[in-house]
């Protein structure tokens, strides 16, 4: 069985054939998926999916670059959402610099509310980053050092140094479809001394889809191809990588059930 970690099944780009969607990931061996929650707004769509499938599950957060859209939401709103049935992340928050979408500050200040609520529920922090590794690094520390919490680095991109620095702090990386991506050989440089027991994938759907199906609309069955090249990377069978990155899942979200399938 394998794990999406991370999907958007909420999109509009889905609007169409959800079902659909769902049904090819199952028949792939996708037998759980979780759909992350962007902006607050969207929170009671995204848990209603959760809600009518069986092994889908699902996040509250605010994206960085939404940060900016709203009021900042403080620690207790998204603890509140944490005792929904099947809510079980906090994000995906984090730091985004690459399109400056929303002011720095904001985007910090919305950061630190998503990792208290992470440290006080005791939810996995699910993190998004792009361009600002150094100041993930720093904030992720700094917040470490006042109290435990645990996360993951969703869809990597960065820096073996990056890298390195959350595995310290005893974080997950979730591996997503830009790793087989003919330009990604510094991210495929970066996955090969991440310990297998601290990796997942994801597929970001509806955006980044792998190869072969790069520049088409991604969907939770094309994970089996991000499996494949991980596999590959670290040198194991495909079977042992989705069975490595599935028990992953389950140890960091585990308030997420495991399917009789894959017990």
């Amino acid at each position: 069985m394998l794990v999406d970690s991370h999907c958007h099944l909420n999109f509009p780009d889905f609007k169409d054939d959800l079902d659909a969607v769902i049904a090819r990931a199952r028949e792939v061996g996708v037998g759980v998926m979780q759909t992350i929650c962007t902006e607050m707004a969207e929170f009671d769509e995204v848990h209603a999916i959760a809600q009518a499938h069986e092994g889908i599950y699902c996040s509250v957060g605010v994206h960085p670059n939404d940060s900016a859209n709203s009021e900042i939401i403080p620690a207790k709103k998204l603890i509140e959402k944490m005792f929904f049935p099947k809510v079980i992340g906090i994000g995906e928050t984090g730091l985004d610099y690459h399109y400056e979408k929303s002011d720095r500050t904001l985007q910090k200040r919305s950061f630190l509310e998503h990792i208290a609520a992470a440290r006080q529920s005791g939810l996995p922090l699910i993190v998004h980053t792009r361009d600002a590794d150094d100041d993930t690094i720093k904030l992720l520390s700094d917040e470490m050092a006042k109290g435990y919490f645990k996360g993951l680095i969703h869809c990597f991109t960065s820096s073996k140094y990056l890298a390195e620095k959350v595995i310290e702090l005893g974080f997950y990386i979730s591996v997503s479809g830009i790793v087989s991506f003919k330009n990604a050989q510094s991210i495929r440089d970066a996955i090969v001394d991440v310990p297998m027991e601290r990796l997942l994938v994801e597929t970001d759907a509806p955006y980044l889809a792998p190869v072969p199906h790069r520049g088409k609309r991604n969907e939770p069955s094309f994970v089996i191809h991000t499996n494949k090249i991980l596999a590959d990377i670290k040198g194991i069978t495909e079977k042992e990588c989705a069975n490595i990155t599935t028990d992953n899942f389950f140890r960091l979200f585990n308030k997420a059930e495991r399917p009789a399938l894959c017990a």
